[in-house]
C-alpha cells in the first residue's frame, strides 16, 4: 500500500530546497501583514457558546479518492460555508496532490470573515512565512511529519508571526510530543496519512490523552452531525469536516443542516 505521507514530504522537502529566496525577506514580510483573525479564540468561542466549532474545509481533491470538487469557486464556497454557521475555514493549498493553490486561500478569506487555516505539509520555516504571508490565521504541524527541535521552533515562529499552529497528531505518544512542544491547539487525526486508512474509534480512545486546557479538535471520518455530536459530548471543541461538506450540491446547506442536527 502506498506510503502517502512519505511520498507528500518528500516532494515537499524537494521543493523547500530548490526555494532561493532570503528567508529574512519572507519574515520580514511576514511580521508586517495584516492582524490574524483568532482561529483558535473562534473555536473557543463556538464551544462556550453551543456544541463546539466547526472547520468546514476547501479541498479540490484528494490522493485516495480522487477529483471532490475541481472546479470550486473558492470565494463562493467560503461565503456559504460562513453563511451556514462554520466557525472557521480550512483550506488546501498543495498543489501536487490536492490541486490547491495559495490563491484558494486568498480569494477564501477575502470573501468571508472566517479565520482560516492553511492546511499543508509545513517542512521548513518559510511555509509559515507565506502562509502568514497569503493572510492565513493558522497553519498545520504535523508531529509524525517533523523531528521534535523542528515542532518546537515552528511552534515558536508561529506565535511570534501571530498564527495559531494546529498540532496532527494520531497516537498517545504524538500527543505527548505535542504538549511538551508547547502545542495548545491538538488535532487527532482519524486518517492514517500514510495509508489513508481511517480508526473511527481513533479521536475518542486517544481524548483522555489530551491536557484538559488545550483546544482539541477531531478531523477526519466525521459522516455527519451524529459523529460530531458524540465527540462534542466527550470534550472536544471542535470538529474538521472536509468531504461531506465540499462535496454536498450546497455546501452551504451542508453546513447549516449539520450545525442544525447538534443541538442538544
Amino acid at each position: 500500500m502506498a506510503v502517502y505521507l512519505d511520498q507528500i514530504l518528500n516532494w515537499h522537502r524537494q521543493q523547500a530546497a530548490a526555494d532561493k529566496r532570503p528567508f529574512e525577506q519572507l519574515l520580514e514580510a511576514a511580521r508586517s501583514a495584516s492582524p490574524s483573525r483568532g482561529f483558535a479564540q473562534a473555536l473557543k468561542s463556538a464551544k462556550q457558546q453551543g456544541p463546539g466549532g466547526v472547520i468546514a474545509e476547501i479541498k479540490r481533491r484528494s490522493p485516495s479518492k480522487g477529483n471532490l470538487r475541481p472546479d470550486l469557486d473558492p470565494s463562493e464556497i467560503a461565503s456559504s460555508y460562513e453563511a451556514g454557521g462554520a466557525s472557521c475555514l480550512s483550506v488546501l493549498t498543495d498543489t501536487n496532490f490536492f490541486d490547491g493553490s495559495a490563491d484558494d486561500l486568498v480569494q477564501a478569506r477575502q470573501a468571508c470573515d472566517l479565520p482560516v487555516l492553511r492546511k499543508d505539509f509545513t517542512v521548513v520555516a518559510s511555509d509559515l512565512c507565506d502562509a502568514r504571508i497569503m493572510g492565513a490565521d493558522a497553519v498545520l504541524l504535523i508531529v509524525s511529519a517533523l523531528e521534535v527541535k523542528e515542532l518546537e521552533d515552528f511552534l515558536a515562529l508561529a506565535e511570534e508571526l501571530g498564527l495559531d499552529a494546529l498540532v496532527e497528531t494520531h497516537s498517545a505518544s504524538e500527543i505527548e510530543t505535542a504538549c511538551e512542544a508547547g502545542a495548545y491547539l491538538i488535532g487527532i487525526n482519524q486518517r492514517d496519512l500514510r495509508t489513508f486508512e481511517v480508526d473511527r474509534h481513533l479521536a475518542r480512545n486517544l481524548h483522555p490523552y489530551l491536557p484538559s486546557e488545550a483546544v482539541a479538535v477531531a478531523e477526519s471520518a466525521i459522516r455527519g452531525a451524529r459523529d460530531a455530536k458524540e465527540l462534542f459530548e466527550i470534550g472536544f471543541d471542535a470538529v474538521l469536516v472536509g468531504e461531506s461538506f465540499i462535496t454536498a450540491a450546497d455546501p452551504g446547506a451542508a453546513v447549516r443542516d449539520f450545525l442544525s442536527e447538534l443541538q442538544f
